[in-house]
């Protein structure tokens, strides 16, 4: 059997696991955005509701064990078995408890590019407001981007913030041990935002040089997680930070300091970082559905596989369209092993086209302008064609 044959064997296999989503009878493109949830999520959220009217007030033991269950699966994901993981129910949450731990009195420049996401762009931007330097460096082009990065550190630099896979155009951004090395040296902290490379791209952090980083991301995209699981991967020099904005959680484990009593103590490990109460059924299906990635070997090398293959027809089909590149066009450019797990056209209609693909039962989703089609593990290779060739007919409607 050919790789293709394994892969489209496994597609019908899948499919029928995600019956209450209706995979198979839907043209779901949107997955970049919001993959489908496997029927086993339910299972999940049952469970958690089962153990809150059993244990009511008692249910955080078990609870607690699924957040350590869930950190488990986010280490596999990043080849880091023994890493300290803080858990949020958004990155944004991880991201503000990361900014009030860093000098930025003393050190109030921060790096990032021109291509994040919402979370670090408006936040960063109303940081910049209250006249903290934030410097942004073009994200294009990708393959010296990492090396641009590195040449704005300075000793004013407290932090570089950037992603591991851009979320518009889908470029995987190369060099990244570099850019890591270079803060190490000038005691800079270095953020890698992996929410749009981890479940699409095999994340191997160490192999990848960034041992000493912090690391974000979260399950509600390729991960199939739902919302409320996301995390923040902490460096070892993690356990000397502060963060002022902490929770009552973060004090669970921590040992009252004697010499000095007035302090705020700290736990150990991940929960450092921690919040305060939190829904924990989304640990509950989170959980669940990474068993169920277990059960049916959809492990990082296997979706890369399945993700390589899905995005290159997409983009063989766009080809055979033959549309206008003044309407809608792709980067021909980037080879198909340096970009992630989505297919992104560029237009400057495509919230439009957005639109009527969405009348004709096609769900994409659109950024800016970029039209981005996001295929999944279960949809089959006659699913991604029809939806492609339906573009012909939603450019059509343009006029």
């Amino acid at each position: 059997m050919t790789t293709v044959e394994s892969l489209r064997a496994k597609e019908n296999a899948l499919a029928p696991h995600y019956s209450r989503f209706r995979v198979a009878d839907r043209l779901l493109l949107s997955a970049h955005s919001h993959q489908a949830w496997p029927d086993v999520a339910e299972e999940g959220l049952r469970e958690a509701f089962a153990d809150a009217a059993e244990e009511v007030d008692e249910k955080w033991g078990r609870a607690f064990a699924k957040a350590d269950e869930l950190r488990n699966g986010f280490r596999q994901w990043l080849s880091d078995p023994h890493g300290d993981y803080a858990l949020g129910q958004n990155t944004h949450e991880l991201v503000l408890r990361f900014l009030s731990a860093i000098e930025l009195r003393k050190r109030p420049r921060l790096v990032t590019t021109d291509g994040e996401f919402h979370t670090l762009r408006r936040q960063l931007t109303r940081l910049a407001e209250e006249g903290v330097e934030v410097v942004r460096v073009p994200a294009a082009p990708v393959a010296t981007l990492a090396e641009r990065l590195a040449d704005q550190v300075d000793d004013r630099t407290a932090a570089v913030l950037t992603s591991a896979v851009l979320f518009e155009t889908s470029w995987i951004v190369p060099g990244l041990a570099h850019l890591a090395e270079t803060c190490r040296s000038r005691s800079v902290e270095l953020v890698v935002d992996a929410y749009h490379a981890v479940g699409a791209v095999p994340f191997p952090l160490h192999d990848l040089g960034l041992t000493n980083a912090w690391v974000l991301g979260g399950g509600y995209k390729y991960l199939q997680l739902g919302e409320g699981n996301c995390f923040l991967r902490l460096p070892a020099h993690a356990q000397e930070l502060r963060p002022v904005i902490t929770g009552w959680y973060a004090e669970f484990g921590a040992l009252a300091d004697e010499r000095r009593p007035d302090e705020v103590a700290y736990a150990p490990g991940g929960d450092r970082f921690a919040g305060a109460t939190y829904d924990p059924s989304s640990h509950y299906r989170g959980a669940r559905v990474q068993r169920f990635f277990a059960d049916e070997g959809l492990t990082a090398e296997f979706l890369r596989e399945v993700s390589q293959h899905q995005v290159g027809l997409l983009a063989r089909c766009f080809d055979d369209l033959g549309l206008p590149d003044d309407v809608v066009t792709r980067d021909r450019e980037t080879p198909l092993d340096a970009i992630g797990g989505f297919l992104s056209l560029r237009s400057p209609v495509a919230g439009q086209l957005c639109e009527r693909l969405a009348a004709r039962g096609v769900r994409t989703d659109s950024r800016g302008h970029y039209l981005r089609f996001g295929p999944a593990p279960y949809l089959s290779d006659e699913q991604l064609e029809t939806a492609i060739s339906t573009l012909r007919e939603a450019v059509a409607d343009l006029g």
